[in-house]
């Protein structure tokens, strides 16, 4: 279980929030209540990506990728650019572990400046933090 603290410091930066098991489940909640969750999702499954040594399954692993986020009319596609979504394109036949590494930054990018700063305005994280201070605030009583 998360503590008030830890809670707190996921406000630190947008990193310190996507390593933190509970944090990452929160964001991603709070992602789907705003109908982009497919931009942490596509995020996820480029670290995930980048851990692939199997050169068989770099390619499957890049193909889901690309179909799943990157195609037009994909399932969850993520909002990137032409050139971006252009140069995967024509490297996706031959993938390497670096591929997808620009469309990952950009939208890391895209989460850190627009939605990790409304999840931490967001009433879900505020709702958090009070219960994480209300259950260490009783802790401490209890001992009293």
């Amino acid at each position: 279980r998360s503590n008030a603290a830890e809670t707190m410091a996921w406000s630190e930066s947008v990193d310190t929030l996507l390593a933190n098991k509970d944090g990452l489940a929160a964001f991603r909640t709070f992602l789907k209540s705003e109908f982009s969750e497919e931009n942490v999702e596509f995020w996820l499954a480029c670290e995930d990506f980048k851990k692939t040594k199997s050169s068989t399954k770099i390619a499957s692993k890049a193909q889901k990728i690309y179909s799943d986020f990157i195609q037009a009319d994909a399932p969850k596609e993520i909002n990137i650019d032409f050139h971006t979504k252009n140069d995967i394109s024509q490297n996706i036949s031959e993938p390497t572990l670096s591929c997808f590494d620009n469309a990952q930054r950009l939208i890391y990018s895209l989460m850190a400046k627009d939605s990790f700063p409304r999840f931490l305005r967001s009433e879900a994280y505020k709702e958090l933090v009070k219960k994480h201070q209300d259950r260490n605030q009783k802790r401490r009583l209890s001992f009293l």
